[in-house]
């Protein structure tokens, strides 16, 4: 490898490591990433695409992006611009954008080689007949009826399914290996089925389409890929990969053939993978579209407020592992943490405000405050808030008979309005039906933060943040949290994964106030909301109607309910 870092190889780079010492040239390093366009990329496909993509950026290796899209009934193009933009988004290029149906020509031309051989046949059973045909695990299958069709016959048929002669269903192309063979897989597997739809790259041009297994090595194969990454459950399928591979392999394209080798998959709880499921949230109206910052999609965490360091650093963490097992998405909550901390600025948000006047300050009278912009961050500066008698704070950070250890504003105790002043709770104001709508409070004006007097430097247990009453800006605020209420939403097989949904996965405020350096937020910047947690401006957003998305609290506030 041509980086330097000194960590331990994950089993992957081992077996990279020992193809080139084996005298596999470097030069002929070739990884892919070959998703099928129909969905969105999620946090599961992120494995997927850092693996081969890092591959490439440690070995100096090409990586083609490829669109596994040999079923029309289920991609479209805007999925394929999608997955573009968001491998973008996340820092990755590709050294070739191919499409499976770039190949299927030559897929079509070697199945019609294979039926001259007698490797390859015509059957004409319902997919019922085949199933039961096909034996069990312990037991062997039985040889279709149409398995010894002479070649002619073979030919004129698959042409006929080629140029649409036949329904979907009457005819399919199957490999002729063995209907004993103990993995039940490589018992005669289908290479080709009649789809009578438009294909989003090719229109009616075809009617058949490859199989995943008949195209995805062959597709390989023509791309000249060295190592095939895929997850576990593909592991059965690398002996009937390795089978058609060798259908066509010729040493004149690669000293070895293409090699697949499995990884294991990401399972996060709170969280579902299946992109046929997603797309049910998605048709049902459970989440706003595919880019909801609810959704485990790519795009869903970047209209969050997610970043691709941390998602990055997140499947870093994860590893490269032969054994399925479940991820705590509370480590990637903790990647984003740990990013934004570092990257993004305070700012003062009052999301549930009531009125806090402080009476002994005199009317009219505004000053200026110097606040720090991060304190992880030495040059980002300072900017500065405006100060005035009537401010907002937080209703919950105050309480009229408090507890002993409640540390926030109470009647007669002191607490610092953050770089400001040290107020003292004096009354409050409530409407008919006793809600408070005004607390009173005095201050003292020699306790300003930074003015070095005795005064500034008198301790106090509480910090409150706060907005001018007369100098702020109102925004959406839309509160996200885990989209599921449970840890595995799929786990009870009686009942719909629906049933699991958060209720409380999307609480939306509309009246925050927020302050005014705020006012030319744009479009996918983060902040952080002081003592509150990270947050993202909306991509819907505008400097008429502000929306900011909440990307995580400032801790993880699932652990405790886990606790309890």
């Amino acid at each position: 490898m041509d980086n330097t870092e000194k960590r331990s190889l994950n089993f992957i780079e081992q077996i990279i490591e020992e193809d080139l010492k084996n005298g596999l040239p470097k030069s002929q390093l070739q990884f892919r990433f070959p998703p099928e366009p129909n969905g969105y990329l999620h946090i599961g496909h992120a494995k997927a695409f850092c693996l081969n993509f890092g591959l490439g950026e440690a070995y100096n290796a090409p990586v083609n992006l490829r669109f596994d899209d040999t079923n029309p009934m289920a991609e479209e193009t805007h999925y394929a611009e999608a997955m573009k933009e968001d491998l973008r988004w996340m820092g990755f290029e590709w050294a070739k954008e191919c499409y499976t149906s770039d190949y299927f020509q030559q897929l079509y031309d070697w199945a019609v080689e294979m039926i001259k051989r007698g490797t390859a046949y015509v059957d004409s059973q319902s997919s019922e007949a085949m199933a039961e045909q096909k034996g069990t695990p312990t037991q062997p299958g039985t040889n279709s009826p149409y398995r010894e069709r002479p070649v002619e016959e073979n030919l004129r048929l698959f042409e006929g399914m080629k140029n649409g002669a036949f329904e979907p269903g009457t005819h399919v192309l199957r490999a002729k290996i063995d209907m004993a063979h103990p993995n039940m897989l490589m018992r005669d597997p289908l290479m080709y089925r009649i789809i009578a739809e438009p294909h989003h790259r090719t229109g009616t041009e075809w009617r058949i389409y490859p199989m995943y297994d008949w195209a995805h090595g062959q597709s390989d194969y023509i791309e000249q890929v060295s190592h095939s990454l895929c997850s576990l459950e593909f592991k059965p399928h690398r002996e009937l990969y390795e089978w058609f591979v060798e259908q066509v392999y010729t040493k004149d394209k690669l000293p070895l053939p293409p090699k697949q080798r499995e990884f294991a998959r990401l399972n996060m709880n709170y969280t579902i993978m299946s992109k046929r499921k997603l797309l049910q949230l998605v048709k049902e109206g459970h989440v706003a579209d595919w880019d909801d910052p609810r959704m485990p999609t790519i795009s869903g965490m970047r209209r969050r407020g997610y970043t691709p360091a941390a998602i990055r650093k997140f499947i870093d963490l994860v590893g490269v592992a032969k054994r399925d097992n479940m991820i705590d998405v509370a480590l990637l909550e903790s990647c984003v943490r740990d990013d934004l901390n570092k990257t993004t600025n305070r700012v003062m948000a009052v999301l549930n405000p009531v009125k806090l006047i402080i009476t002994n300050y005199p009317e009219g009278q505004t000053e200026t405050v110097t606040i720090e912009n991060n304190p992880e961050d030495e040059s980002a500066g300072t900017r500065e808030m405006i100060f005035s008698r009537e401010l907002f704070i937080e209703r919950a950070d105050f309480m009229e008979d408090a507890p002993r250890k409640f540390f926030r504003l109470t009647l007669g105790k002191e607490v610092r309005l953050k770089g400001a002043y040290i107020i003292q709770g004096n009354e409050v104001v409530k409407d008919d039906e006793g809600n408070i709508v005004e607390i009173h409070c005095t201050y003292d004006p020699k306790s300003r933060s930074g003015s070095g007097t005795p005064e500034s430097q008198r301790k106090v247990k509480g910090t409150l943040h706060w907005v001018s009453a007369s100098h702020h800006i109102e925004a959406q605020v839309n509160m996200y949290d885990r989209l599921f209420a449970v840890e595995n939403p799929e786990a009870d097989k009686e009942k719909s994964f629906l049933e699991f949904l958060n209720p409380d996965s999307l609480q939306v405020i509309t009246n925050a106030k927020l302050e005014l350096a705020l006012k030319d937020a744009q479009p996918e910047e983060r902040y952080q909301f002081q003592r509150i947690g990270y947050f993202c401006v909306d991509k819907d957003s505008t400097s008429e109607q502000l929306i900011f998305n909440r990307t995580v609290p400032l801790r993880d506030t699932w652990a405790k309910q886990k606790n309890k």
